[in-house]
């Protein structure tokens, strides 16, 4: 794309939002699809600022020519509290397993990312069989708040991203006394904080296409090389007992 359509990004300055170069960054023989990236948010209140932030985040990203999908908290069980079949279970996993990014927005709630963004994450397994659902793909996080400018989920959220084995991107956004930044239709408005979600959409959609056609060879490990082959070796003993 490239020409934001000016009802649908009014917050944005046409002249400094430029296209991705994707030739500057892509593979080359590698994925030549959008990114394909998924938006969790952690809030299911009927005005949610973690929601309103993650539908801003997916126009942008949709904008830099990514393929975007969001995930419906709601009616996602407690983790542990359903097999893995249930059909919010199933929906998260399908979606984690097609994504190639994800974004992670929540509120912050007693110091900390809210229980329903844990719990979303939580349900992603780190392996199912030989598919690991988020080892090589790319992350970006945000957070909102009531009060004052904090950290603390966005981090917290960092630690979870490096668990879960993803690529997490150096920005960021904080959007404090989150009740001021958003109009009644619930749009962001221009601020400097803003253009700091402008700036990780941005990134993130670089970042995946730095990344995609790579990950499998960025994340072969040796110590997995070597527990391979002991597996291997173990197999072919046992057949030739």
């Amino acid at each position: 794309m490239t020409d934001p359509v000016s009802t649908d990004l009014p917050s944005v300055d046409p002249s400094a939002l430029l296209p991705i170069d994707v030739e500057a960054l892509g593979l080359p023989g590698g994925p030549t699809h959008p990114p394909r990236i998924l938006v969790l948010y952690g809030s299911i209140r009927e005005r949610s600022f973690s929601r309103l932030l993650s539908e801003e985040a997916g126009r942008l990203l949709r904008w830099f020519g990514c393929e975007v999908r969001t995930f419906d908290p709601r009616g996602l069980p407690l983790p542990d509290g359903a097999k893995p079949d249930h059909p919010k279970v199933k929906e998260l996993r399908d979606l984690a397993e097609w994504s190639e990014g994800m974004v992670w927005v929540s509120p912050e709630r007693h110091g900390a990312m809210t229980g329903i963004m844990k719990a979303q994450i939580d349900w992603i397994p780190l392996a199912v069989g030989s598919v690991r659902p988020t080892q090589g793909k790319t992350l970006a996080v945000m957070e909102v708040s009531g009060g004052s400018q904090s950290f603390n989920a966005v981090n917290q959220m960092r630690i979870l991203g490096r668990w879960m084995r993803m690529v997490t991107i150096p920005n960021q956004s904080s959007v404090p006394k989150a009740f001021l930044e958003f109009d009644e239709a619930g749009r962001m408005k221009p601020s400097a904080l803003y253009g700091r979600v402008v700036d990780v959409c941005e990134e993130l959609a670089k970042f995946t296409h730095l990344v995609r056609g790579r990950s499998s060879y960025l994340t072969d490990r040796y110590s997995e090389r070597v527990e391979s082959a002991e597996e291997l070796s173990k197999r072919v003993n046992l057949r030739a007992i």
